[in-house]
């Protein structure tokens, strides 16, 4: 491995994955209907999608498939957008509903295609809980709730005893549960996807860092760190969270904050009986959400917002394995078996951005904490609309618009997060 090789950083899924698929790097030239930037759940899909059809596609990614998020985060399958469905209609009119149904049944495509290749990725559907802490949150969930309701989700709304049986805590004031989402070992499902889009003909080279990119004529040629090119009809790029200047100010257009996870090792079977015993998944309504859920072996993990600046060392995790036995204290003991991070893609509105600056060129990225769902269904529409079977897309084409003063919202934010970490504890 060269020294500009990105190695898999370590983390539980890295741990426990299967062998990944081989992605080696771009050894030559290549020409391509679709060359696609980032290997992650967009990226990819959207490859395997493209691939399928007889399309031609060359993914390149500076570390391996799953590097960054997709290999990293917490596994929550998690419909639905940051807005509630009353929410989405005044923000965008018309245009509502669709995207309503779109964000709604985007756990249903995840689902869907682990069925259809069969990916082995611990996929489990068992739904999701949001517990509230405070009375002002109980309300917003219940609300909520009643939102779906209304649009035929079969939710159920929990008080604090029925919500303390099905959690395992005695935290929260009651919660409510969405049964269309469920849980996945990530980095399987990123690497299955990668495996399914490779035998359906795409090229995908890891260690292949784009550092060029310009329209010629009709075609996209982008240049690689090594120094070979690859020349395509059209382009994705797909870096989310991982976004580099490759084109001017994407970068600037999302917040790259941290998410930091620990898990512990598998739990005694007395006490993995009493923690979210339905195999839920949870994340909680406070205002720096904790998410957290049982992996196939037991083991549980716990993530939330960490500083910006990577971990250092596990001394970075405290705050999460306090709230860890806060929040659960037969937990208390247990220990932690694994520590990491990675990066989430925050846009300014909290919305996911479509963005085509060229002919040609297709930008898609801004999860905002809901990336597995989200990515995964996108990359279906975006790819129907580069196969020209459709021309709409459920959010709106935007520019690509930096967010004033950049440099200065990491340090805002950070600020941020700090004064909430307070109102959450005093709360």
């Amino acid at each position: 491995m060269s020294a500009n090789s990105l190695a898999m950083p370590k983390s539980l899924w890295a741990a426990t994955g299967a062998p990944a698929p081989a992605t080696p790097a771009l050894a030559s030239d290549t020409r391509v209907d679709v060359a696609i930037v980032g290997a992650g759940y967009t990226g990819i899909t959207t490859a395997l999608h493209l691939a399928a059809a007889g399309t031609t596609v060359c993914v390149l990614d500076a570390g391996e498939p799953g590097w960054g998020a997709s290999g990293r985060n917490g596994g929550q399958v998690i419909p639905g957008l940051k807005y509630d469905p009353d929410d989405l209609a005044k923000m965008f009119g018309a245009r509502a509903e669709a995207i309503i149904e779109v964000a709604g049944h985007a756990a249903d495509e995840v689902f869907r295609l682990i069925d259809h290749y069969g990916i082995e990725c611990d996929a489990v559907r068992n739904g999701w809980i949001q517990p509230a802490f405070t009375p002002t949150a109980m309300r917003a969930i219940e609300n909520r709730a009643r939102q779906w309701q209304r649009r035929g989700v079969p939710v159920e709304i929990l008080d604090a005893t029925a919500t303390a049986k099905r959690i395992g805590s005695q935290a929260y004031l009651g919660a409510w549960v969405d049964p269309r989402a469920g849980s996945v070992h990530p980095l399987n499902f990123i690497r299955g996807l990668t495996r399914a889009a490779l035998q359906h003909g795409a090229q995908i080279h890891g260690q292949t860092r784009v550092v060029g990119l310009k329209r010629e004529g009709e075609r996209w040629t982008l240049t690689t760190a090594q120094g070979n090119r690859v020349t395509a009809q059209r382009v994705v790029l797909a870096t989310d969270g991982y976004s580099d200047d490759l084109w001017p100010g994407l970068k600037q257009t999302v917040i790259a904050a941290n998410s930091f996870i620990v898990s512990t090792p598998p739990l005694p079977e007395d006490i993995a009986q009493q923690i979210l015993p339905q195999g839920e998944v949870c994340s909680d309504s406070r205002r720096l959400l904790l998410y957290y859920k049982k992996d196939a072996a037991g083991r549980f993990l716990l993530g939330g917002r960490g500083p910006f600046s990577e971990p250092k060392s596990h001394n970075d995790f405290n705050p999460l394995k306090r709230a860890v036995t806060s929040i659960f204290p037969q937990l208390q003991g247990v220990g932690f078996e694994h520590h990491w991070s990675g990066r989430v893609g925050l846009t300014r509105d909290f919305l996911p951005h479509v963005h085509e600056p060229e002919p040609g060129l297709s930008i898609l990225l801004g999860y905002n904490g809901r990336g597995i769902a989200m990515s995964t269904t996108l990359a279906k529409h975006l790819s129907q609309r580069i196969l020209g079977t459709t021309q709409a897309l459920p959010f709106p084409i935007t520019r690509v618009d930096p967010i004033p003063f950049h440099s200065l919202q990491r340090l805002y934010l950070g600020a941020g997060i700090a004064w909430y970490r307070m109102l959450d504890a005093i709360a």
